[in-house]
C-alpha cells in the first residue's frame, strides 16, 4: 500500500566549539565538542544528515543502528568573511554592521546570500520529500545545521526565518501529506509543526 503521509524530524547537531564561542561557523567543518547525547528522539526508518562532521556524528551518536545517507546541500550557509569569527571580532567591520541592521537578509561578503541557500536547502529537502514516498519511507530524520532547519521551516510553515531558531541538538517534527487531485498527486500539505 502507498505512503500518504511522512514525519519527518529536523535536528540540529550537537554542540562544536565554535558554537560554544558564538562563531559563525558554516563551512568549516568542525567536530564535536561533546559526545554526550542525553535527550530520546523519535525512531527514524531513514536517517540522513549534512555532509560535514558535526551532523554525521550526530546522526550516528542518536541513530547507530541505521544507515547514515548524506544530503550534500543540507550543508550550513557559506558564511565567506564572517566564517570562523564571532561578534565581538567583527565588531568593527561596517558591512557587519549592515548586515545585522538587514536582519540578515544581505549576502554574506564573499559567500551566500539568504536567497541561494534557502533554495539549495529547500531543493535539497523536496527532494528528500518525493523519494521518502517513493521509496515507501514512513519516518524521516534529517540532522543537520541550523540555517537549514531555518530555511526549510519558513519556506514550508511560513514566518520568519529567525522564528525558528533553535538550539543545539533541538529539533522540530511534522507531518508532510500528499495532496491529490483527480488520481493525481499534485503537492504536499506540511502540517502539525511541533518541538522535539
Amino acid at each position: 500500500m502507498e505512503n500518504d503521509k511522512i514525519t519527518v524530524c529536523l535536528i540540529r547537531h550537537g554542540i562544536t566549539k565554535g558554537n560554544l564561542e558564538g562563531r559563525y561557523i558554516g563551512t568549516t567543518d568542525e567536530p564535536l565538542y561533546d559526545n554526550k547525547i542525553q535527550k530520546v528522539y523519535p525512531d527514524a526508518d531513514l536517517v540522513v544528515s549534512s555532509p560535514l562532521k558535526r551532523c554525521v556524528s550526530t546522526a550516528r551518536l542518536i541513530y547507530p543502528e541505521n544507515k547514515i545517507e548524506i544530503i550534500e546541500d543540507f550543508r550550513e550557509t557559506d558564511f565567506g568573511r564572517f566564517e570562523g569569527k564571532n561578534y565581538r571580532e567583527l565588531s568593527g567591520e561596517p558591512y557587519y554592521q549592515k548586515w545585522i541592521d538587514s536582519n540578515g537578509t544581505l549576502p554574506f561578503p564573499d559567500g551566500e546570500s539568504r536567497e541561494c541557500f534557502i533554495k539549495r536547502t529547500n531543493n535539497a529537502f523536496n527532494e528528500l520529500v518525493k523519494t521518502s514516498f517513493n521509496r515507501q519511507k514512513k519516518y524521516i530524520t534529517a540532522v543537520v545545521h541550523g540555517g537549514t532547519i531555518m530555511a526549510v521551516l519558513e519556506r514550508n510553515f511560513g514566518g520568519d526565518f529567525y522564528d525558528y531558531h533553535i538550539k543545539n541538538l533541538e529539533g522540530y517534527r511534522f507531518e508532510v501529506e500528499v495532496v491529490c487531485c483527480n488520481g493525481q498527486k499534485n503537492s504536499y500539505l506540511y502540517k502539525n509543526l511541533r518541538r522535539i
